[in-house]
């Protein structure tokens, strides 16, 4: 894709903060057994985390491996200061990462090689890489650190560790859509090594999943940009950017894209394994 015709991306940054007093009222979070809203406005400073081995850094967990909800990732955004970062980011050795930049830039070390990353950047970290992430810039970095257990298949290799670029990959259309409903797909679906996708869907205006889409891979829906209405198991949801979905197994979805520009969202599944036998948290 040539600059020229490359689309002028936005991606939503949160901001932190407190609402000012007179400004209480009732926003669109909830959470059920089948699906769960974080709206944008619950990412203020007092539900911000912080991490070890991570300087200058604070963090908002929008989705982590607990009972009723999200059984195969956590997802994290990341807010780096000028000067912060980490050379010991990731304790777990079997955890694969995605890193997906929203604004400002970072130096990513991968296995001693160095990349610069900038709003749009995806980097894939394999198990057991050795990494390490400092903000070099004058402003914030802030991204998305989505972390799963890697789950080792027979006779398959692991993945390699990835750098590329949103504007890199041009988007997939959907069959029968006219270009409405497309996924930029940063991994082949056929790649088996893979256990993960992180992709990007995009719908154009008045853009729609057409059916209900009722399928065995956990979701979780960053929006990016843009807004929607989103169907999750019989109940509507309106969502823009800056608001987090999570779906259960099984929970149906379509949805319709509202507005005068895209809807895009960042869209984590787990794909190519087979189904363990005994649910999770039994023995």
């Amino acid at each position: 894709m040539t600059q020229e015709n490359t689309p002028k991306r936005s991606y939503y940054i949160p901001q932190g903060g407190l609402p000012a007093q007179h400004d209480f009222a009732g926003d669109k979070s909830r959470f059920t057994p089948s699906y769960a809203v974080i709206d944008k406005n619950a990412l203020t400073d007092i539900t911000s985390s912080f991490l070890p081995q991570w300087n200058k850094t604070r963090l908002w967990v929008i989705a982590r491996p607990m009972t009723g909800f999200s059984e195969t990732f956590s997802h994290y955004i990341m807010e780096v200061a000028p000067g912060g970062g980490s050379s010991m980011p990731e304790d777990d050795q079997d955890a694969q990462g995605v890193l997906f930049m929203v604004g400002g830039s970072a130096v990513l070390d991968v296995d001693g090689v160095s990349h610069n990353l900038t709003a749009g950047s995806y980097a894939y970290l394999a198990p057991a890489s050795q990494w390490k992430l400092i903000n070099l810039g004058q402003d914030n970095a802030t991204f998305h650190w989505i972390r799963k257990r890697y789950q080792p298949a027979d006779g398959i290799d692991r993945p390699q560790s990835f750098i590329t670029h949103d504007d890199q990959n041009t988007p997939i259309a959907m069959p029968d859509t006219d270009g409405k409903w497309a996924t930029t797909r940063f991994v082949d679906p056929q790649d088996l090594r893979h256990d993960m996708h992180v992709n990007i869907v995009t719908f154009q205006p008045g853009g729609v999943i057409p059916f209900a889409e009722t399928h065995v891979m956990e979701h979780g829906l960053y929006m990016l940009e843009g807004e929607a209405d989103y169907y999750i198991n019989q109940d509507w949801v309106e969502v823009e950017a800056g608001d987090y979905l999570w779906l259960r197994a099984f929970s149906p979805q379509a949805c319709i894209a509202k507005g005068t520009g895209p809807f895009r969202y960042l869209l984590y599944k787990d794909v190519n394994r087979h189904m363990p036998l005994t649910p999770a948290g039994l023995t």
